[in-house]
């Protein structure tokens, strides 16, 4: 294998699991960041990201000397004259949906005149389709070439995923400079695509938004089974075991949310609408996550008050999970705060606990919920328990100490994480999506 020098700037989710991965396929790489405290934590070893297995390959990558950290793209440059560019910098969602293309337009500018000849510079962060073109544009050297190598990592699993991919995805019209990019996770063995940069470009939005479809999908059917008195965990085994559908994505919820996609589905309507395409289907996808929200919330006034459309007022509820998702302690678009702020809205106390979230580490998106450590803490003569993230943890709290603090034996279970017979016993009603009710024994 042939050794690389890489410079990656952006220490996110993406950039850092990047850096750290590929340092540990042998690679020397550089990470480049704004943040001097970030860039300092990290030289030390410190990893502010929840994400398994990245404090240990950053740890090592440091004890190897295959990787470091440094203040500002250009010192990574001229420090240490990489062969290949990464730019895993943030592109959020913009005005109307658009992505946010200044932080890479910055790094751009920035490294544009410092570079070495025939140096490769990868987008790796999610751009819209065009984005290579306008950086090559933008950088102005011919003897650049500009790459589109989407990531396809899940927070939580971000490690894995990268060092197991289903597919390296690269774009570009210099087949040399794709090849290079190709050849830097040859050791990982996966399936290689080389392909222009905008069909690379496309491939990432048109996943991500496949897989918002599939979950719209799953709560719509989940719905549909509530009316008919079918059981959605029944339907979605029976339909997971066809290998054209598959068995991944088809878990009822909140609805979806993230850092991924709601910008990538709002990106691809901007997308569509720019070559004067009405992409139905997607936007049908997004209210359909829309709507999941508010049917939430109609869960919980049904629960406790008996009907749909019943006050909340004043009413104490729990909320267990704050994430977007287990495993991470993200809450970027999290579905869960999306619910906190509509039952806020409808004149709820909300009192929440998450595993990975601390009162002390207080975040402006928490500003509806009164966080504390302490699931029996958060369930404190609460009239209804609501699950909003699919910890473990919740499934072995002790439910029948749960029922003692609470004011109203009842969990409406957002996820159909908890065993219904195990709430039933310590006294719950339990009320899921998809799924027949389950009433306290007795």
């Amino acid at each position: 294998m042939f050794v690389r020098r890489i410079a990656v700037v952006g220490t996110g989710y993406v950039g850092l699991t990047t850096g750290a991965c590929l340092a540990s396929l042998g690679h020397r790489v550089v990470c480049a960041d704004i943040d001097p405290d970030k860039i300092k934590r990290l030289s030390q070893g410190e990893v502010d990201i929840l994400e398994p297995g990245l404090p240990d390959l950053v740890a090592e990558g440091l004890a190897s000397g295959r990787l470091t950290f440094v203040l500002g793209a250009a010192a990574a440059v001229t420090e240490f004259d990489p062969e290949v560019l990464f730019l895993c910098v943030p592109t959020p969602m913009g005005v109307g949906g658009v992505a946010d293309l200044s932080a890479v337009e910055s790094v751009v500018s920035e490294c544009r005149d410092l570079l070495r000849q025939d140096c490769v510079v990868v987008n790796k962060s999610t751009v819209p389709v065009g984005t290579a073109q306008r950086t090559a544009d933008l950088l102005g050297r011919g003897d650049l070439a500009v790459v589109s190598n989407p990531e396809f990592l899940r927070e939580g699993s971000a490690v894995h995923d990268f060092l197991n991919p289903d597919r390296i995805v690269v774009g570009c019209d210099k087949q040399d400079a794709a090849e290079r990019v190709a050849a830097l996770y040859a050791r990982l063995g996966a399936p290689a695509v080389l392909t222009d940069a905008e069909s690379a470009e496309l491939v990432k939005y048109a996943a991500n938004c496949f897989l918002a479809m599939k979950l719209s999908y799953v709560n719509a059917v989940a719905e549909l089974c509530e009316r008919l008195g079918a059981d959605i965990n029944d339907v979605t085994e029976g339909i997971g075991y066809d290998k054209r559908i598959g068995q991944a994505f088809l878990s009822p919820g909140p609805g979806w949310g993230g850092s991924c996609l709601p910008k990538d589905t709002a990106a691809m309507l901007q997308v569509a609408d720019s070559v004067d395409f009405e992409f139905r289907l997607l936007r049908a996808t997004i209210d359909t996550n829309t709507r999941q929200r508010q049917r939430m919330v109609d869960k919980v006034r049904l629960a406790v008050t008996g009907k749909r459309t019943g006050s909340l007022s004043k009413v104490r509820v729990a909320l267990l999970g704050m994430t977007f998702k287990a495993g991470t302690d993200d809450v970027r678009d999290s579905p869960a705060l999306a619910v906190a702020a509509l039952l806020r809205q409808a004149g709820a106390h909300l009192r929440g606990y998450d595993p990975a979230l601390t009162p002390a580490a207080r975040r402006p998106e928490l500003g509806v919920v009164d966080l504390v450590d302490d699931p029996y803490e958060a369930a404190r003569d609460a009239e209804v328990v609501v699950v909003l993230t699919e910890w473990p943890d919740f499934r072995t709290l002790d439910w029948a100490r749960m029922a003692e603090v609470v004011a109203n034996p009842v969990v409406v279970d957002t996820r159909n994480l908890l065993d219904a017979d195990i709430l039933r016993r310590a006294g719950f009603d339990w009320i899921g999506v998809g799924r027949e009710p389950e009433h306290r024994a007795g």
